[in-house]
């Protein structure tokens, strides 16, 4: 049965039984198809949540050369975890609960997105795929893949822009843009 408790509940105090199992019927797969993949292929950037072992969510995103997400096979996609803060938080869910969600979105042509859901794992490298810029892997499980209607994706414009991977320059990063260094040390002070 797909959805979870709480789909079918809300499904049945809303009266949308029949539109979402023709949903599940229509749209949601246990595996990638060949579209999902060659769609895959061509990103640039995918939004992905992860919940620690309380269920604390976060969601994060993650951008690179198209494609840098890899499929390996119609049920195992990885991605490169590229140098960050050194926070780990996604990462840190992964080991607290392993389920993931990746959302990829294509703004800039079709307006389509495509959620992939499942199980992750944290590689030091992946056989057969590298990224020199890659300091270790997320392995996904798929579980469930399913489209993003574009009803609500905006369509986007792309430019070009320098991107400085892996930097610790303040600059590059955006510094403190919503001044939260400021907010801490007035609340302290």
């Amino acid at each position: 049965m797909n959805g979870s408790n709480g789909e079918r509940q809300l499904q049945l105090q809303y009266g949308t039984q029949n539109r979402a199992q023709g949903f599940y019927d229509n749209q949601m797969l246990q595996k990638l198809n060949p579209e999902m993949v060659n769609f895959i292929a061509k990103q640039q950037m995918v939004f992905i949540s992860t919940a620690d072992a309380r269920g604390n969510c976060d969601t994060s995103f993650r951008g690179g050369d198209p494609g840098f997400v890899k499929v390996l096979n119609e049920m195992t996609i990885v991605y490169p975890e590229y140098r960050g803060n050194g926070v780990y938080a996604s990462l840190g869910n992964i080991l607290d609960n392993p389920h993931i969600g990746l959302l990829f979105i294509d703004f800039f042509e079709h307006c389509i997105g495509l959620h992939v859901n499942g199980t992750a794992t944290i590689e030091q490298e992946v056989d057969g795929v590298s990224d020199s810029r890659a300091e270790r892997w997320v392995r996904i499980k798929v579980e469930e893949a399913y489209i993003h209607c574009s009803k609500h994706i905006p369509l986007l414009k792309r430019l070009d822009k320098d991107i400085h991977w892996g930097t610790d320059d303040v600059q590059f990063k955006g510094g403190d843009y919503f001044k939260a260094k400021v907010t801490n040390q007035s609340e302290q002070g």
